[in-house]
């Protein structure tokens, strides 16, 4: 069994290819069969050493994956051979609220992740793929997609003809847009470059404001929203643009933060919460009962992720060179298995 792990000794080193034996399987285990993983931010930010979780040495990287099951334990319940799944990010979340615990046990970082021939998952922790999309397709939701979907639905939900800001084109905002159409929202999208702006206005964005033109875009936002402001924020960047966000929030706006920040050297004016009583959340991916939500959703109005690229397994290392030069719309997918 083919299996791609980080350099024990340097993580940043190119990945080590391993042939091992197969993993003995539990009574609650399943074998999957590995056909696709998807790149994260974090995967980028492991391998630098600035990831908060530490990683295992020489572990399986990437917590995103989606296979067949090709073996199950005798007392497994909830899956038979031939069914289609995907991994959690924390696969200890099944529900409620995050743990440190559970926080600090991660696929691909802690705990071994997907980037494998096959892996050996407790049943529990993997939940079957929406019935339209490829396996391609199912690996880029376990991170970004139950992030951007945790945004819009983990405080007070979006609802019908709510207002939702999205930040950036990056593959948390991607999905947002599409999450929030779905849900009957306005968006508002914030990008870079005018042909960035096509492609979001593409996914259902109804107005694009391009940052690097529009300066004052948080003016602009409050322009558009006849002076309320954004009900809902999708904070994907951090420090450097989380006072415009604020400041064109609505009075009763929900924002959240997302992804991990680096140090950023931007002053934030505690000034712009003034006047203003809203609903400040960090958000940490989501449970598996999110992403069984989120997957609901996805299959009614059979939503299809952005994929911008998919590498063969023999191009990982080229995978992560395309995420880390940022040029990139929607998700970065290796495909391990045909």
């Amino acid at each position: 069994m083919r299996s791609l792990h980080l350099d024990a000794d340097n993580p940043a080193a190119p990945l080590v290819t391993r042939d091992l034996p197969r993993a003995p399987l539990g009574p609650t285990a399943l074998r999957v069969r590995v056909h696709a993983v998807s790149l994260n931010r974090r995967d980028l930010m492991i391998r630098a050493g600035t990831y908060p979780v530490p990683p295992t040495p020489g572990v399986v990287p990437l917590s995103d994956g989606a296979g067949e099951v090709v073996e199950v334990g005798r007392a497994v319940t909830r899956f038979a051979i031939g069914d289609r799944v995907t991994s959690c990010y924390f696969p200890q979340w099944i529900d409620g609220r995050l743990s440190l615990a559970q926080a600090m046990q991660q696929a691909g970082c802690s705990l071994p992740g997907w980037l494998a021939d096959e892996v050996v998952a407790e049943e529990q922790a993997v939940l079957a793929m929406p019935d339209h999309l490829g396996f391609d397709e199912a690996a880029t939701l376990p991170c970004a997609g139950l992030t951007a979907w945790n945004g819009l639905t983990g405080g007070r939900p979006v609802r019908a003809g709510s207002t939702v800001l999205t930040l950036g084109a990056g593959s948390i905002a991607v999905f947002a847009i599409q999450f929030a159409k779905a849900l009957g929202a306005r968006v508002i999208a914030t990008t870079s470059s005018d042909d960035k702006a096509a492609r979001l206005a593409s996914l259902g964005a109804d107005e694009v404001l391009n940052y690097r033109q529009s300066v004052d875009w948080d003016r602009e936002v409050l322009r558009l929203t006849g002076g309320r402001g954004a009900d809902h924020v999708i904070e994907a960047i951090g420090p450097a643009t989380l006072e415009r966000s604020l400041r064109c929030a609505a009075w009763d706006a929900d924002i959240g933060l997302m992804g991990v920040f680096g140090g950023d050297d931007s002053r934030f004016d505690p000034r712009a919460f003034s006047g203003r009583v809203l609903t400040l959340r960090r958000i940490a991916v989501g449970s598996r009962s999110d992403f069984e939500a989120m997957n609901r959703l996805i299959a009614a109005h059979r939503l299809r992720p952005v994929i911008d690229r998919v590498f063969p397994v023999e191009e990982a290392e080229a995978a992560y060179r395309h995420l880390a030069d940022s040029a990139h719309l929607g998700k970065v997918v290796i495909r391990v298995a045909g």
